[in-house]
């Protein structure tokens, strides 16, 4: 396992999306269990999740409840596992998503999320979404008055612009420490964002980073194909190292800057394990210049 930073965090350089274990479709309990346990067994030391990721109404939570369950019942030593939480978004059961984003409804969301995790303190405490019916710099406020509290440790952003990094610097200082944007060789806009964190020196957790990559027809007749050149040449290239093309994805992300902390969502154990597995594959200059044409 190779390792990076946020903040003050040394962590895994490929960490653990465990949205789909709480959300429509989830695996049962032992199952997501089970997954977590092998990404702690490969070496995953950061676990991405929010208090949004379930999937009925009146379950808010369900996904930071497992993990804490899950890392409660490991049998190892978790003490350098980082929970990055969310908070700012719901889910009322119907498949939908909202947003509230007020200073009193992430100091109560914060307050929960820690309770759920069973820690004094958030290791990283991350807004989920800007809400549009609230300044921008009131949510962000309200991130600063958890870490002037105590209630988080470090504060990140998601599904941001350049403009509101900039300010949520300002405001939060040193107490930023990640970006949380979309990205993936199909999704590039954050490009700009990338580059801003890298910059800045906070950690780039793309989500849904594997977006596009999928079964192609150089795996085989069945399944769902991805198409387009650029999914094309992730699969031959996988092919050519005998990996899978999602590892090559993966490789591809961590070779765009050192700032890049992919976070793959998995549901199962063997898709977190073969995720993990990227961190040992270094493409070459002339493979990454093939990704790139």
């Amino acid at each position: 396992m190779r390792y990076r930073t946020i903040g003050h965090n040394t962590v895994s350089a490929i960490g653990l999306g465990a949205m789909p274990l709480s959300i429509e479709h989830r695996p049962d309990e032992a199952r997501a269990v089970a997954t977590i346990h092998a990404a702690l067994d490969a070496g995953v030391t950061l676990i991405d999740t929010a208090d949004s990721y379930h999937w009925h109404a009146g379950e808010a939570g369900h996904n930071e409840e497992l993990i804490a369950r899950a890392l409660a019942g490991y049998g190892g030593d978790t003490s350098d596992v980082l929970v990055a939480t969310k908070g700012g978004r719901g889910r009322p059961g119907d498949g939908s998503w909202t947003v509230t984003a007020t200073p009193a409804h992430l100091k109560r969301a914060a307050e929960l999320s820690a309770k759920r995790l069973g820690v004094d303190a958030i290791g990283l405490y991350q807004l989920h979404k800007p809400d549009p019916a609230v300044p921008w710099a009131e949510s962000v406020g309200a991130l600063r008055g958890l870490l002037d509290a105590g209630t988080i440790r470090a504060a990140g952003i998601s599904n941001v612009t350049c403009d509101q990094i900039l300010e949520a610097h300002r405001i939060l200082g040193d107490g930023l420490v990640s970006v949380q944007n979309q990205y993936s060789p199909v999704i590039r806009d954050s490009e700009p964002e990338l580059r801003l964190s890298t910059r800045l020196g906070l950690a780039f957790l793309p989500w849904s980073p594997l977006g596009g990559i999928s079964r192609s027809s150089l795996d085989g007749p069945s399944g769902p194909a991805s198409t387009g050149a650029a999914s094309s040449a992730f699969h031959r290239i996988a092919a050519e190292r005998d990996v899978s093309p999602q590892q090559v994805t993966l490789a591809w992300l961590l070779a765009r800057s050192p700032a890049v902390i992919p976070v793959p969502g998995a549901g199962r154990p063997a898709s977190v394990t073969d995720s993990a597995g990227a961190t040992e594959l270094t493409l070459s200059a002339e493979e990454l210049a093939r990704l790139e044409a």
